[in-house]
């Protein structure tokens, strides 16, 4: 469905799906766990989701004539550190709005981490005050503005990259991409578990699994505590994708499945249950999962598996988003591990 559109190549190519055998044993519920590991996908500054989607992007950029990429996201932005090293990357500038969406106060969580990187890497980095909130912002429209008015030319990028007219295009290749890989596995996976904040990750995926009908087993676990606001934008992100890649129906509203129960106490912040869930996926896979984004998603994963919500024998595919480097902002929870 996307050979229409350009693509400006940021990642190594198709990443790869591992089986996880300790962590499926570890879980204990007759559920085979395997991986697909988005964490891995690139050599820039870590890489992960956000790349798939900047690679629809940033030909639109590009023939834009902009000089300065200008996005926003929360201080431990994995966002926003994609940005940077993709504007690195093709010399252009970065303008980056870093709100203050999380109530954590290590002392240096806005000092390590992703923020650091994004500093490293040459960009803008602007601390704001205001709170959480996945819409549009005024703090991103004023720095839009900023570069206008300093004689640059920005492109702008939406938090997340996901209310942009291309922000779902990259999953729907990530759904056809497992398609692929499960014909050399010879098996097709029951469930797809990937986390959902700005929703076109989940978007993009339910759109390209909706051509396979099977978007219903792909399950998003909500982490970010406004699950009614994040499910209207993820619907508006499907119907606007599904659209533009010529899906050919609409998409079923039980085909958008979001869970709720695990975003708790609040958006980046994790919970016990969130913590226990990262080293148990650490301490048996050595797979690193970040308080704010895939250990929700991990932790949902185990819970659902061990209530039963799989029935036995279930293939299930964890899509590992990245993210690791927010870990060094919330050292003092794994300080002993």
């Amino acid at each position: 469905m996307l050979e229409k559109f350009e693509r400006y190549p940021l990642t190594y190519g198709p990443t790869p799906i591992e089986k996880l055998p300790r962590l499926s044993a570890a879980i204990g519920a007759d559920v085979e766990i395997w991986a697909k590991r988005e964490d891995c996908n690139s050599g820039l500054a870590f890489g992960g989701n956000k790349l798939r989607k900047l690679e629809y992007i940033i030909p639109d950029a590009i023939a834009a004539g902009a000089d300065t990429l200008v996005s926003i996201g929360g201080v431990q932005s994995n966002h926003t550190r994609m940005v940077a090293a993709t504007a690195a990357k093709l010399g252009m500038k970065c303008v980056v709005v870093q709100e203050k969406w999380v109530p954590h106060f290590d002392a240096v969580y806005d000092r390590v981490g992703n923020i650091l990187l994004t500093r490293l890497m040459g960009a803008d980095s602007r601390l704001v005050e205001d709170g959480f909130d996945i819409g549009i912002r005024q703090s991103w429209e004023d720095a839009i503005q900023s570069v206008k008015d300093a004689g640059g030319k920005p492109y702008a990028i939406p938090a997340g990259a996901s209310v942009h007219k291309y922000g779902g295009l990259g999953y729907v290749g990530f759904a056809e991409e497992v398609a692929r890989q499960e014909a050399d596995l010879g098996f097709r996976f029951d469930y797809i578990i990937v986390c959902v904040v700005t929703g076109s990750t989940q978007g993009g995926m339910i759109v390209g699994f909706a051509a396979q009908d099977r978007a219903d087993r792909v399950i998003g676990i909500d982490a970010s505590a406004t699950p009614a606001q994040t499910r209207a934008q993820v619907r508006q992100i499907v119907d606007g994708t599904a659209e533009l890649v010529g899906l050919g129906r609409a998409v079923r509203e039980d085909e958008i499945v979001i869970l709720e129960d695990y975003a708790y106490p609040a958006y980046g912040v994790p919970s016990e249950e969130t913590n226990d869930a990262i080293r148990l996926a650490a301490r048996t896979e050595a797979m690193m999962t970040d308080p704010v984004y895939e250990g929700k998603s991990m932790q949902g994963m185990i819970d659902l598996a061990r209530k039963g919500y799989f029935p036995k024998g279930s293939k299930v595919l964890y899509a590992h988003l990245g993210g690791a480097p927010a870990l060094n902002g919330y050292s003092y929870y794994y300080k002993d591990g």
